[in-house]
């Protein structure tokens, strides 16, 4: 095999050209090659050129500092993007709302699978990931403004049941992010806390007969590198960039590189911190009590986190395996800047044969976040009012997962609680209705999750809801919450209630020390 050419980041932004579709790797602020795209963004704002992009990614890639995707937020840069997550590319979104390019937001599962139809000439991906959903093109088919009108997504009709159908898409030059390469561009990942798609993506990018640049830390001389270890063979490989500053390679923005999750080492799970009592914490608190042994738990950014903790904290952090959807098994997931991976992790996949796993319903519990409900039991964190968050693998967890949780406070903006004697105290209200009449787009539709026989449990700080066939029912309240003035009066629709009404939620939650959850 002939030697790999070795170029710098600015020789590799001088082979995209105007008009190309570029694809790029990353997960939220892991796994991006910000030295290619950094000289991209140089570039164009020197030259005006490249313009006129279509950028492909199928995970959140930024930590909203200018960083991943929002190398390309500059108008005339980019006139499409097609990505699973937009909340960590503030000023992508900014432009996607302002009409000035094109824009779809897809789940980002069934991206990561699409780049393997893609390198197989297939015509797209085939799924039951989206339906009744906003990807569905007979609700909004993924579009995220008025600008943005071809359908890329279609309904079609298999063996006689509905599917939607992700057209495959031609990539021109993708930018990879790898640990080491050696001369002949075998590329190895055993830095990065996820290796996402990066296999596939070298696959898609090199069939359709486009250019595949891949940044790594170094270059060793052919036959260092442990052929089990290489996730990109060289024969997908054009060129490889060594990147000179180390923050452009760091493992996760901002954060030292840790080895516990890659399993350089481990660590004693003693020496993570764990939360003091509060609002989310009360709900991890009630959600770790829906684990139960030897199950699969996917947890979600945000909220969910605290149930890992709380588990942990507890001791029954082994009762169950925490996945990420971005690759890693086992071990304790991550949040922040390090979302997408695990301290002491057991495994760490490509992300598309993971979401093979979710969509397949391998999930047992799933616990993601609350934004907005409503009386249908529809979930939406993916879009409200201008700001795009975008759904990442929201739509394919919660879609086929065995039961599924939904976690956040009851109201937002500003809700503050504290515990006083057993009894949950609300100091300050949030200023916005989270239960509404009708969620502004859905990324999880009740209606599916009743045709599936899907388990569905909306659980918060006071209040703890199910959604059953003929509709959304308040089944627990925290003691000290007036059912009528602190709950269904803060609520866009009336909940139905069982006789009785509902119960007080476990006293455990509210007390100090721990709940006993291992007893």
């Amino acid at each position: 095999m002939s030697k790999k050419p070795i170029i710098t980041a600015a020789e590799a932004a001088s082979w995209v050209k105007d008009g190309d579709t570029i694809t790029t790797s990353g997960f939220v602020a892991s796994g991006m090659p910000e030295a290619l795209t950094k000289a991209l963004e140089q570039r164009f704002l020197e030259t005006g050129s490249p313009k006129d992009l279509t950028l492909f990614y199928s995970a959140a890639q930024g930590n909203r500092d200018g960083s991943g995707a929002d190398h390309f937020a500059h108008e005339g840069m980019l006139k499409r993007v097609i990505g699973g997550h937009y909340n960590m590319v503030p000023a992508l979104g900014k432009l996607i709302t302002d009409n000035k390019l094109e824009a779809y937001n897809l789940p980002q599962g069934t991206l990561s699978q699409l780049y393997r139809d893609i390198a197989a000439h297939k015509l797209g991906t085939l799924t039951h990931v989206g339906m009744n959903t906003f990807a569905d093109p007979r609700i909004e088919g993924g579009k995220l403004n008025r600008v943005t009108t071809e359908d890329i997504v279609e309904v079609v009709e298999v063996l006689g049941e509905e599917r939607l159908l992700y057209k495959a898409q031609k990539f021109d030059i993708g930018f990879i992010r790898g640990s080491y390469a050696d001369e002949n561009g075998n590329v190895t990942l055993e830095h990065e806390c996820c290796t996402t798609e990066a296999t596939s993506i070298a696959q898609a990018v090199k069939n359709c007969g486009g250019k595949v640049v891949v940044q790594v830390e170094k270059v060793v001389q052919d036959g260092c590198v442990d052929p089990k270890l290489v996730k990109i063979p060289g024969i997908y490989v054009d060129a490889i960039v060594i990147c000179e500053n180390k923050e452009d390679h760091a493992q996760c923005q901002g954060c030292e590189y840790d080895g516990s999750m890659t399993g350089d080492f481990r660590v004693p799970l003693g020496s993570l911190s764990y939360p003091p009592m509060s609002a989310k914490k009360i709900i991890g608190r009630r959600a770790a009590m829906e684990l139960e042994p030897d199950k699969v738990v996917n947890l979600g950014i945000g909220i969910p986190e605290y149930i890992s903790m709380v588990a942990n904290e507890e001791g029954i952090g082994d009762y169950m395996t925490l996945t990420v959807e971005a690759g890693p098994v086992g071990g304790v997931p991550q949040g922040g800047a390090k979302f997408g991976g695990s301290v002491n992790v057991e495994a760490i996949l490509d992300q598309p044969y993971q979401f093979d796993f979710y969509d397949g319903g391998g999930v047992d519990l799933a616990f993601l976040g609350l934004a907005q409900a409503d009386k249908d039991g529809n979930i939406n964190v993916s879009k409200f009012g201008p700001r795009i968050a975008g759904c990442g693998g929201f739509v394919n967890i919660t879609q086929n997962a065995k039961k599924v949780f939904f976690c956040g406070t009851f109201t937002a903006g500003g809700i503050k609680t504290h515990v006083e004697d057993g009894k949950l105290v609300i100091d300050q209200e949030g200023k916005e209705q989270k239960m509404i009449d009708t969620v502004e787009q859905i990324t999880f539709s009740g209606a599916y999750a009743n045709k599936t026989g899907q388990p569905v449990m909306y659980i918060t700080e006071r209040a703890v809801f199910e959604l059953r066939p003929d509709g959304v029912y308040l089944t627990e309240v925290a003691p000290g919450i007036d059912v009528q003035t602190q709950v269904i009066d803060l609520m866009g629709f009336t909940p139905k209630m069982e006789e009785g009404g509902p119960k007080l939620m476990d006293a455990r939650i509210f007390s100090d020390g721990l709940m006993g959850l291992k007893a």
